[in-house]
């Protein structure tokens, strides 16, 4: 009868929820301490936050106090489609906007190791006729209209979810925003055609903002309303539909004059932005979403697309760092921005061609057993740091010095007096010895040998490179590794387990 009951009104999803190793791995000792540092409890409310421009997830937790404070912020490996709101099936657009996640949405059967659905679309998408469904955050670093974790980052998110359910939170609010809205984001966007719905959305933003509470969200004349409440002479509280005329509300007096306030700043610092001439954001290149810079410094050929994030020095200098997680070999990420891709391979190719123009073809035939060894060895490393998830870029970085070098010994064949001597006295000499030529040949045989010798030295700069890789394989499976030791990658399923307590919150 017990079990009855616990299982009346629970799906397959539920029920498996109380049964899945992989929903059931504790908090980690790390967020834990986090949160007693917080004055936060463990199975207190929380509130999540998705950037796709900064490509970050924020959970936000409850304090004792009463108001939320930020817990973590997650790295998005990735997601896809554009900056803006989904419309419609297929889009390949990841959701924007307000969301309630309960706990029939949290999915420990997924396929991307664990999940749970956003909830789209929501009242406010339906009034619209917008289309879409199985919108996930997600596991596995792959995304086709959803918003990707490293799996390890997924099972850490998922764990503070149960626990907020395990606490009595009914559902959380899931909060998905194109970018922060803050006054410079508002003005490099400005030319943007989903302006109109990203101010909408602005105000629910500016609410938590300066409340530092979650926001009630309705919806009335196809446009969502934060925190309405009923009028002092009403009976009862208002009914909303998305579709409907907006019915008789107000927002609290401490809370609009707050949001006021703010909006007020915000807008005269806009207006300074646009009049000192900030640049506006080009629009969408064919760029199929973003992904985090963190992640896309341990991808040969990464690029963070829509995301924010320097490329370059600043992607080969995060590669030195841990991931967040594990990246699946199968990861795709998005496109590179058109001027990035026709500026990358200029500094691959320019200092081979620098070396190879200018030389005759006399010192071509000289430099080639020279660079041969020099080419394998760069091969061997490329395809090594390939392996240890370092980038193209840091291909590039190591080709410079062998240029360097070669330049050095052009020179050096050029102003050699032996060979131009040889080459002077050649004329005048062969008349009186014969056979000169023969001699000559084999004093020239020993300098393309020491010309090719040079050229080893930028070995030095490949073998740093080989101490500094092996260093960097580690630093994304060592990652994984951490993040599996204190998510507890040994599942523990207590008798306290989800079964049990879920029963008593239902």
């Amino acid at each position: 009868m017990t079990a009855g009951v616990l299982l009346s009104g629970c799906d397959t999803d539920q029920v498996s929820l109380a049964t899945n190793a992989k929903a059931n791995q504790p908090v980690p000792p790390k967020l834990l301490a986090a949160m007693v540092e917080k004055d936060m409890d463990l199975q207190s409310p929380i509130l999540v936050r998705l950037f796709k421009q900064e490509a970050e997830l924020e959970v936000w937790k409850q304090t004792r106090s009463g108001q939320f404070a930020l817990l973590k912020t997650y790295p998005i490996c990735r997601w896809s489609g554009d900056l803006g709101p989904k419309v419609r099936e297929g889009d390949r657009q990841a959701p924007e906007g307000f969301y309630s996640i309960n706990p029939s949405q949290m999915n420990p059967q997924s396929a991307y190791y664990l999940s749970f659905n956003t909830g789209y679309p929501n009242a406010f998408d339906k009034a619209l006729g917008r289309t879409g469904s199985q919108l996930m955050v997600h596991g596995d670093c792959s995304s086709r209209g959803c918003y990707a974790m490293t799996d390890e980052q997924i099972a850490e998110i998922y764990s503070l979810g149960r626990e907020s359910f395990f606490g009595g939170q009914k559902a959380f609010q899931l909060q998905a925003y194109p970018f922060k809205m803050t006054p410079v984001n508002m003005a490099k966007h400005r030319n943007n055609p989903n302006m109109p719905f990203w101010k909408m959305i602005k105000e629910g933003y500016d609410h938590f903002e300066v409340t530092r509470q979650e926001p009630k969200v309705d919806f009335c004349e196809k446009k969502y309303v934060f925190d309405a409440t009923r009028p002092p002479d009403a009976k009862r509280d208002p009914v909303f539909d998305a579709s409907a005329k907006c019915p008789a509300y107000v927002i609290p007096e401490d809370v609009v004059a707050a949001v006021r306030g703010k909006q007020a700043r915000d807008e005269a610092e806009y207006a300074r932005l646009v009049a000192k001439g900030t640049p506006v954001a080009r629009m969408n290149t064919g760029i199929d979403g973003g992904m985090n810079k963190v992640f896309a410094a341990k991808i040969p050929e990464g690029s963070t697309g829509l995301s924010e994030g320097a490329e370059g020095t600043t992607l080969q200098m995060l590669a030195m760092a841990k991931a967040p997680g594990t990246i699946p070999g199968h990861v795709n990420p998005p496109k590179p921005n058109l001027d990035s891709v026709a500026s990358a391979p200029a500094p691959q190719e320019e200092p081979v061609v620098a070396v190879t123009a200018p030389a005759t073809s006399t010192r071509v035939a000289t430099a080639q057993p020279a660079e041969k060894p020099q080419e394998k060895s760069g091969g061997f490393f490329s395809n090594l740091g390939r392996k240890m998830g370092m980038g193209s870029s840091e291909t590039t970085a190591t080709t410079p010095p062998p240029p360097q070098a070669t330049a050095s010994v052009a020179p050096t064949a050029t102003t050699t007096t032996p060979p131009t001597a040889a080459s002077r006295l050649k004329a005048a000499v062969t008349r009186f010895v014969p056979g000169h030529d023969k001699k000559e040949a084999a004093k020239d045989t020993p300098k393309p040998a020491v010309a090719a010798a040079k050229p080893t030295e930028p070995a030095k700069p490949d073998t740093r490179l080989a101490q500094t890789r092996p260093t960097l394989k580690p630093s994304v499976s060592d990652g994984a590794g951490e993040a599996t030791q204190i998510m507890g990658a040994a599942p523990v399923v207590s008798s306290n387990s989800f079964d049990s307590r879920f029963g008593a919150v239902k």
